[in-house]
């Protein structure tokens, strides 16, 4: 059995950082996920998954993100039921968050990277990605593979991995 969910958006509003009695920290918040598609009009679409981290990760996100802010989400998916003020069953199904990884750096964020086209967040994904890669090309450049024109190089057994 796996139950294992990994998501990137934007937070929809600051987390909601609480304490339990027992003093352990506790998140909420809900992010917005972009859908890969566009409707009928052409339009992204999002969907707001309901989410909760516990301890120093809770604490972490509650003082370093904010509304608009992008994450990167590692849990589990969980439902649970309570009764409600009124005496009805309520049931809630969210993300149990064992990792949130931060996106983009504190206070990065604008009003204006919150459309819901997803544009901005292709860039900045884009972005990410073009770091990595000139990263690894700096890396190659600085080490050439083929410095010892295909000869064969001294190297122990000991050394291999396998």
């Amino acid at each position: 059995m796996l139950n294992r969910v990994v998501l990137v958006g934007r937070l929809t509003k600051d987390p909601d950082l609480r304490y339990t009695p027992n003093g352990v920290a506790v998140a909420n918040f809900t992010i917005a996920v972009n859908r890969p598609f566009s409707n009928q009009q052409g339009n992204r679409e999002a969907d707001f998954i309901n989410c909760v981290v516990w301890r120093k990760p809770a604490e972490n996100l509650a003082n370093y993100m904010k509304k608009g802010s992008m994450i990167g989400v590692d849990g589990r998916i969980q439902t649970r039921t309570f009764e409600g003020q009124d005496g009805k069953t309520v049931f809630v199904t969210e993300v149990v968050a064992d990792s949130v990884q931060f996106l983009e750096s504190k206070g990065s964020s604008s009003q204006g990277n919150q459309n819901s086209s997803g544009f901005q967040q292709n860039r900045n994904q884009n972005q990410f990605q073009n770091q990595n890669q000139s990263q690894q090309n700096q890396n190659q450049t600085q080490e050439d593979p083929f410095k010892n024109n295909g000869e064969p190089i001294d190297i122990s057994d000991d050394d291999l991995p396998f």
